[in-house]
């Protein structure tokens, strides 16, 4: 087995370099930094933001899904500069810009400025958020990369669990403002020297097969497989977005109490960390395209079962972690299909086209989850509606293969 932070040499297949030992351990470091102040904080600070501004939650929370959508969009030309230049000045300058859109959102007078430092988080969000990352470990680790990039979504998992209490308490005897005024403290504090002093290794060129250098990455993604891909995904994104979301109004709606649906939420938390550290048991049994189809489907079922057992609460548990164990593999399969299927060249680019639609899709399933709900009758039919949903993406992942996706490949 390949030592994480040794040198790689012929075992890459990319000739002697040095991985960079510290890469690991920053970004996993700065993963839950960066999640737990940027993201996960929000949800816990809107209330009291609402309340004290007198700003509508409506128009609050839409300031944070425009950050999630230009997060989705400025992704694409990050991904061509990480492929061009490697992560250390992304992802250097993007912690800066993160602190810098905190700053903006906790002293906005207005909510015309409140959005503003939303939309430069979301700039903040596509430079130090997973995509960077991945791209970072894809190419310095290669070919054990799904090894580092289960590390690091375990400790990015954690965000919501320090983060979210964390919040809580600093607003149990702060405003919201200074609350904000903190978190950007510890985030500028953590993230920007690690980035800057942890990601200096060279910038290894990407090994590259003649047929990939022929096509090109806009080759690649206009093929029909690639755009087959974006779709399962982002429809299987929605998807995935909806339901959480959606979990606690459907409960609710079916008469548990706020705690109940808050223990089912969270124990789909714990399912995706669970779920995790079995992507790498998985891949090495299965194909790409298989595995692509297999989870989406799992997650159109986990769907169904939501909608159509209202009880007992223990089902209703299980069924959540289960639904969570899928969601922790999807990530680390959206993280792995540029390569599984083209290689590592390009993985930048790639990933952020590939990657784009999928988050601009979770940015805006909240919203339309709850507007179709209205229409539908409720929550439960909703449920029904997704899982359907899922399953046409689940129909569209097995003609996303090409040859190297066919190909079981070890991952020792």
């Amino acid at each position: 087995m390949t030592d994480l932070g040794t040198r790689d040499g012929n075992a890459t297949g990319t000739g002697d370099r040095s991985r960079p030992r510290a890469a690991l351990p920053a970004l996993c470091a700065t993963q839950i930094v960066s999640w737990g102040t940027v993201y996960y904080a929000f949800p816990v600070l809107n209330p009291q933001i609402n309340t004290t501004t007198g700003w509508p939650t409506g128009a609050t929370t839409a300031a944070f899904s425009l950050a999630l959508v230009i997060s989705a969009l400025a992704g694409i030309r990050v991904g061509r500069i990480l492929d061009q230049r490697g992560p250390r000045a992304v992802m250097t300058i993007g912690s800066l810009l993160a602190a810098i859109s905190l700053l903006i959102v906790s002293a906005a007078p207005n909510l015309a400025i409140f959005t503003a430092g939303w939309m430069l988080a979301g700039c903040a969000m596509a430079a130090t958020f997973y995509q960077p990352a991945f791209a970072a470990l894809t190419r310095w680790w290669a070919p054990d990369h799904v090894r580092a990039l289960t590390i690091v979504t375990l400790a990015g998992g954690l965000a919501s669990t320090v983060f979210a209490p964390l919040t809580a308490a600093l607003a149990d005897h702060l405003s919201w403002r200074h609350t904000y005024l903190v978190l950007a403290a510890v985030l500028a504090a953590v993230t920007i020297p690690a980035h800057a002093l942890a990601l200096r290794a060279p910038w290894p060129d990407a090994p590259t097969s003649p047929a990939h250098k022929a096509e090109g990455a806009q080759g690649v993604g206009r093929s029909r497989p690639f755009v087959l891909l974006a779709a399962a995904f982002t429809l299987s994104g929605f998807v995935m977005y909806a339901v959480v979301v959606a979990l606690v109004p459907l409960l609710l709606e079916r008469g548990y109490t706020t705690s109940q649906a808050a223990w089912a939420l969270g124990i789909g938390g714990a399912g995706q960390t669970l779920g995790r550290t079995m992507y790498a048991a998985l891949a090495r049994h299965t194909t790409a395209t298989a595995r692509t189809t297999i989870l989406i489907a799992l997650g159109g079922l986990t769907t169904a079962a939501f909608a159509a057992a209202p009880g007992p609460f223990a089902l209703l548990i299980a069924v959540s972690l289960v639904a969570g164990m899928v969601r922790g593999n999807l990530t680390l399969l959206q993280a792995t299909a540029i390569t599984d299927r083209w290689g590592t060249a390009h993985y930048g680019r790639l990933s952020s086209l590939l990657a784009a639609p999928a988050h601009t899709a979770a940015a805006l399933a909240p919203f339309a989850g709850a507007a179709l709900a209205v229409p539908l009758g409720g929550y439960e039919p909703l449920f029904f509606l997704l899982a359907l949903v899922s399953t046409a993406a689940a129909f569209i992942a097995p003609w996303t293969h090409t040859p190297a996706a066919r190909r079981r490949l070890p991952l020792v």
